[in-house]
């Protein structure tokens, strides 16, 4: 008779100890891979208003079969919770043996969700961005920016950090955590000047209006857009940057259904559905070319994937076990 498996439980605070940047980095990038080759599957993405509320619910079901996990994320979006001091977005991940389909941990989101965006962004910028690229743009000054720069700092040379945010007190604080990375780190006045400045560019805010105007592109750029939450009205870039832009996206069913970065373009005749239909895995894969010239502008439409935080968390769950961080829990 087999003996059931405690479910472990990890918190936050213990997914950070237990997760190396590079390590994510490298899983995230063997997902997308596995996806664009049959080696992994998500379903179909929903989502679910509740009723009377303004919380929406993001369910994201994936399994990698290299990696030897499976298991679903429910991602929670409720706008009305700015007003509340909550986060706007939070999330659980549930992981089962993809032998036995046993529960086999639960796991903090948001902890996961900050390393594998970062990830997914290095992974992009490696494919996508000019090699002799050296400056850094970040137009948001966040949690995101701070996993930004320790992620790309292992797929390029950062000579240069030019950052901006609304907050006075969130940029500042981001500059001195960038200034013990990098040498020259400049607070920008707006993000125009962000923009003209980068030579890879991340745009991490949570904005419904474009905050970024793609007449300030330059030629060689390398965008990834990655804070805009999964609603089809919600967009950072505006449609002449989309359109000006080789456009690569993490999964097109999703981005299709819920990435106002190129939905609103798609409504407004801009652009036509082929124009977002590369995925990261086929470019990861070279299945689909993505920059074919050092002045093409390339931009990557992240949305966010449960295979994604499958990837992370088969690393947090299976460091956790070797170093015995985590609460284990019995429900039978």
């Amino acid at each position: 008779m087999s003996v059931v498996r405690p479910i472990l439980a990890l918190s936050r605070a213990e997914i950070v100890k237990t997760l190396e940047m590079p390590a994510v980095i490298e899983a995230v990038e063997q997902a997308h891979a596995a996806l664009s080759t049959g080696g992994a599957a998500q379903a179909e993405r929903s989502t679910m208003d509740v009723p009377g509320r303004t919380t929406m619910l993001v369910p994201m079901t994936a399994a990698i079969a290299s990696q030897s996990v499976a298991g679903i994320k429910l991602l929670t979006d409720t706008p009305a919770n700015a007003a509340r001091s909550l986060p706007v977005q939070q999330s659980t991940v549930l992981l089962v043996d993809p032998d036995t389909g046993a529960c086999e941990a639960i796991l903090d989101g948001p902890a996961l969700t900050l390393f594998r965006t970062a990830a997914a962004s290095a992974v992009a910028t490696r494919h996508l961005a000019r090699k002799q690229s050296r400056t850094l743009g970040l137009v948001g000054a966040g949690a995101q920016a701070r996993a930004h720069l320790d992620a790309l700092a292992c797929v390029m040379t950062i000579d240069r950090v030019v950052v901006w945010s609304r907050t006075k007190e969130r940029v500042e604080a981001f500059a001195a955590y960038a200034r013990d990375r990098v040498t020259d780190v400049i607070v920008a006045e707006g993000p125009e000047e962000v923009v003209r400045s980068a030579d890879v560019l991340c745009t991490l805010t949570p904005s419904r209006e474009p905050i970024v105007l793609g007449e300030w592109f330059t030629p060689g750029l390398h965008v990834n857009a990655v804070g805009a939450p999964p609603r089809p009205d919600h967009r950072e870039i505006d449609s002449v940057g989309i359109a000006r832009s080789t456009v690569v996206v993490d999964s097109y069913d999703v981005v299709r259904r819920e990435s106002g970065d190129v939905l609103v373009p798609l409504a407004e005749g801009v652009i036509t559905a082929d124009h977002f239909a590369t995925e990261l895995g086929d470019v990861v894969t070279g299945v689909r070319p993505g920059r074919r010239t050092d002045a093409d502008i390339t931009l990557y439409d992240s949305v966010g994937l449960g295979l994604q935080d499958m990837a992370a968390a088969r690393l947090a769950v299976d460091a956790a076990r070797r170093t015995g961080l985590g609460v284990e829990l019995r429900l039978a």
